[in-house]
């Protein structure tokens, strides 16, 4: 007898998962924000002033990366830094070919004048953490290979700086930045060298409820108190909370920040963000650990605000913030 497949649960727009371990990502929320959430095509031509190209990087898995090299330009040094980009979504969604990275990484390679390689990992539920976090450092051993010649990648063999390689995640993909930092501290990357890490906006939570989740928790189309409580329900290894290392890293859970070798960070923070005093938090504990940490905090604006192209052209606020932003991290990236 054949059981019937039903829906176990859903988060509104983005993900179903039925009574078989099935999951369905097909975009049901409306359709006008449905352009963010498309595949964009890889062009080994420039567009946008950048070109693109699809790389795996692992041919037993099919663990994947996009590339992303700007248009060159006379007062360019003859290599780039390099940016290793992990992509938000609560570990459940995303992929690093959608629109809303595209549009956003276009603009940042072309400012910073670097490179950037985003990682296609594994998601949640069918593979739980740390499934994405083993997929963003084995990204970083493949660079490490391309650096020692162990590995050819022909875009990077010309152009990348293998000495200044910067993390640089959203939301989840912030929390990427921390756990691959940390690891990499206690590993020999040479002739690579990681520069700085950038988790923007990053999904470090307690179980607890804080003042902002309570006050800020309808504010983005991007993240909800459902979408959070879901996503890390579904991701987070079994029989876990949110005080989880990965979620909490500065807990009581999670290895001492002072005993972690980690590289100069900026850490960009929204106001509005219904997880920001977590995220205010963990600067904070840096900061007492004696780690090199920045803060730049984005005024009027919610979670992964610059993801949401609609608003970056509709709101004055949004774009200017999210050229500040863009700036900033420009800005780091120079200085380090």
């Amino acid at each position: 007898m054949i059981s019937e497949k039903t829906l176990v649960d859903e988060v509104s727009g983005w993900l179903r998962v039925f009574s078989d371990g099935s999951v369905d990502r097909t975009w049901t929320g409306p359709p006008e924000v449905e352009f963010l959430a498309t595949p964009i095509a890889p062009n080994e031509k420039l567009s946008d002033g950048v070109a693109t190209r699809d790389v795996i990087i692992d041919s037993n898995s099919g663990l994947s990366v996009r590339i992303y090299v700007p248009e060159k330009k006379p007062d360019d040094n003859q290599k780039l830094p390099l940016l290793l980009h992990f992509h938000g979504g609560g570990f459940c969604i995303s992929r690093a070919e959608w629109y809303m990275y595209y549009h956003f990484y276009t603009r940042l390679v072309s400012s910073a004048r670097a490179i950037c390689v985003s990682v296609e990992m594994r998601l949640a539920p069918e593979h739980r953490l740390p499934a994405a976090i083993d997929d963003c450092y084995s990204a970083l051993h493949w660079l490490r290979a391309v650096a020692r010649a162990e590995s050819s990648e022909p875009w990077l063999e010309a152009q990348a700086d293998f000495s200044r390689v910067f993390l640089i995640g959203d939301s989840s993909g912030g929390n990427l930045v921390h756990e691959v930092a940390a690891r990499a501290g206690s590993d020999d990357l040479e002739p690579l060298k990681l520069a700085g890490g950038i988790p923007i906006h990053p999904g470090f939570v307690r179980a607890e409820r804080s003042k902002s989740e309570i006050k800020n928790q309808s504010d983005s189309a991007f993240l909800t108190l459902d979408m959070l409580d879901k996503f890390l329900a579904m991701s987070l290894p079994l029989g876990s909370t949110k005080d989880h290392p990965i979620t909490c890293p500065m807990g009581s859970a999670a290895p001492p920040l002072a005993g972690l070798e980690l590289p100069p960070f900026l850490i960009p923070v929204a106001e509005l963000d219904l997880i920001r005093d977590s995220e205010l938090e963990y600067i904070e504990e840096m900061k007492k650990a004696g780690k090199d940490v920045e803060l730049l905090l984005s005024q009027g604006v919610s979670h992964s605000f610059y993801l949401n192209k609609i608003a970056v052209d509709s709101d004055p606020k949004t774009r200017e913030e999210t050229d500040r932003l863009i700036e900033a991290i420009s800005d780091f990236i120079k200085r380090h």
